[in-house]
């Protein structure tokens, strides 16, 4: 069990967040006592990384560093290398470069202007993955950063980052859905990232995330969008982009017209990139099963996916309560 309760209470020693700690604990706990029969790999990689010297935290771009005196290399790649696949990223520990598939930096860069700052604000990353974007969010002097991630693997594999900084950085990752979050009005900024196009309702997801946003709050929304007039919105077939359970991609403008549906103000679109192999990538740490963006697309058109969809474009929009 990785989840240590004076680590958790600690986090939670916060008049808000006070709320929904009892709630978040007993969740989180019966998530890792699951059966899952990766837990003694992973148990492992986190028992071979907490006998290494912890280190500084840092930001070196497009990587979050971690320095450690004394650590071996050969370790530190051994233990990661347990935790596979990497998907958000990337990371450095002293000299060892851990590539993840996606380079969250770049994403990071698009939104990180636009936004307002998160120097003492409650913060929620929703879908938070391995809480890379949760470990920026805390490293620009986000009061509290909160990720909720339902997905094990990715907690153990934040739970492994973490065992390396030497102090505390006022985030933590948990395994939780929205879905299952006490309904309270608590964070100053929420972000839902890569998330709603894998809702079956994106009005329900839409609300769920307001239902937790103080009065004048901020939402960061980012994801996968087509062209369109308003109304128009793509529902593939089967898969996108080889991806399983992609329900819906609006336009742009239906994306705007639900969120003011759900009564968001001050809705801004901030960027919209077409994905490139260059943010997503293959790479070693993504395990056997390498392929990313180049093996999703035509082969002879890169402007679609295999299944002859358009090919993978975001959107970010900023909106508030």
């Amino acid at each position: 069990m990785i989840l240590f309760t004076d680590e958790f209470r600690l986090f939670f020693n916060d008049s808000s967040l006070q709320e929904i700690a009892d709630k978040c604990l007993k969740i989180s706990l019966d998530a890792f006592n699951v059966n899952n029969g990766n837990i003694p790999k992973w148990t492992i990689a986190l028992d071979e990384l907490k006998a290494i010297p912890k280190g500084e935290i840092g930001l070196n771009e497009p990587y979050i560093r971690i320095d450690q005196n004394g650590a071996d290399p050969i370790e530190l790649e051994r233990a990661f290398k347990r935790l596979l696949p990497w998907r958000k990223g990337p990371f450095r520990f002293n000299n060892l470069k851990l590539e993840s598939e996606w380079q969250g930096d770049f994403k990071w860069k698009r939104l990180q202007k636009h936004i307002s700052p998160l120097k003492n604000r409650r913060v929620l990353d929703v879908g938070a993955g391995n809480g890379y974007f949760t470990l920026r969010m805390a490293m620009e002097g986000a009061k509290k950063a909160l990720g909720i991630e339902p997905f094990l693997l990715f907690n153990y594999q934040y739970a492994a980052i973490k065992s390396l900084v030497n102090k505390d950085i006022n985030a933590m990752l948990l395994p939780i859905r929205l879905e299952e979050m006490p309904k309270l009005s608590i964070f100053d900024t929420v972000f839902s990232m890569g998330v709603l196009y894998h809702q079956r309702s994106h009005m329900e997801h839409l609300l769920q995330l307001k239902d937790m946003m103080v009065p004048g709050a901020e939402l960061i929304l980012e994801t996968l969008v087509v062209e369109g007039p308003n109304g128009y919105s793509l529902i593939p077939d089967g898969r996108y982009a080889q991806m399983r359970n992609v329900h819906c991609l609006p336009s742009v403008e239906t994306l705007k017209s639900w969120l003011v549906d759900a009564k968001f103000k001050n809705i801004k679109v901030i960027d919209i990139s077409k994905t490139s192999p260059e943010e997503q990538r293959r790479t070693e740490w993504i395990g056997d099963n390498a392929a990313s963006l180049e093996d999703f697309l035509d082969p002879s058109d890169s402007s679609l996916t295999k299944e002859g969809h358009p090919a993978p474009t975001r959107v970010i929009i900023i909106c508030n309560n």
